[in-house]
């Protein structure tokens, strides 16, 4: 059975979309799983538009409304995933029937990525509902850090795990909150520091997720995080020693750590 991950974040622009289609493409690539990309964000869906799939014609809304087949909404792209996508504009739909909806997908991929609302809504809810576990998404500023602590809060209420945190968009600057004192604040483990990078705009120009575009630090921490998230090794496997080796270094960024947390505690699940 697949795995349900919802990427959520309670405040636009913090690249959650661009995490979702990162994180679905390594793991289709990099990885070989069979994964799917779900747009939750019925209000204002923009997950196709990621990877230049315009106007389709049957959506999540028209399952949700009973009117398609969830068959029959999902489309292949040339990314090596397929992707179920919203319609830009449609009547309102109940968003609470999406874990219903999309139950039995689970016996036909190995992950289902869920992109969220960023809106502290039913629609987020409905995203929590129907993910076994989730990943929010922050930027290093106190704004965006008090709307991740709202969301963190409302997912503990849910009882829907928390994996961990993307910081992203990092400067590096002094006047950014430390990946420590997020930590402390959040109560939640960050995975994945990504540096602000201008190939991230580019591959949205080009409708393609980060990762298949162009290598660099940003997508080699959406790579590793691929990895952690399925308990496989970075680059299939290569480097092992050399990783190994390291843990015992000094200097060791925390998110490093983390992830090797998490990749060897789904090794034990899968044991």
């Amino acid at each position: 059975m697949g795995k349900v991950i919802g990427i959520i974040a309670i405040k636009g622009g913090v690249g959650k979309t661009s995490a979702v289609a990162s994180l679905g493409a390594s793991l289709a690539k990099d990885y070989k799983k069979k994964v799917l990309l779900i747009d939750a964000n019925f209000s204002a869906p923009n997950l196709a538009l990621h990877i230049g799939l315009m106007n389709p014609e049957v959506t999540i809304h028209h399952v949700l409304d009973g009117k398609a087949k969830i068959s029959d909404a999902i489309y292949e792209t040339g990314y090596g995933f397929d992707v179920l996508p919203g319609s830009i504009i449609y009547e309102k739909v109940n968003p609470m029937s999406l874990a219903e909806k999309i139950r039995d997908l689970r016996r036909r991929y190995d992950v289902i990525f869920i992109d969220s609302s960023p809106n502290l809504n039913e629609e987020i809810l409905s995203t929590m509902m129907a993910s076994d576990e989730l990943i929010v998404v922050t930027t290093p500023d106190i704004v965006t850090l008090t709307s991740t602590l709202r969301a963190v809060k409302l997912a503990k209420e849910r009882k829907t795990p928390i994996t961990g945190l993307i910081l992203n968009k990092v400067y590096n600057k002094k006047f950014e909150i430390s990946l420590k004192d997020i930590e402390k604040a959040s109560g939640v483990s960050v995975l994945a520091v990504l540096p602000h990078d201008i190939h991230v705009l580019e591959a949205l120009s080009k409708n393609m997720p980060s990762t298949l575009h162009k290598n660099s630090d940003s997508t080699q921490e959406y790579r590793k995080l691929a990895a952690s998230l399925i308990g496989e090794d970075y680059n299939n496997g290569k480097g092992k020693l050399r990783r190994a080796l390291n843990m015992f270094m000094k200097n060791v960024p925390k998110q490093e750590v983390n992830r090797t947390i998490l990749k060897e505690n789904r090794l034990k699940n899968y044991i």
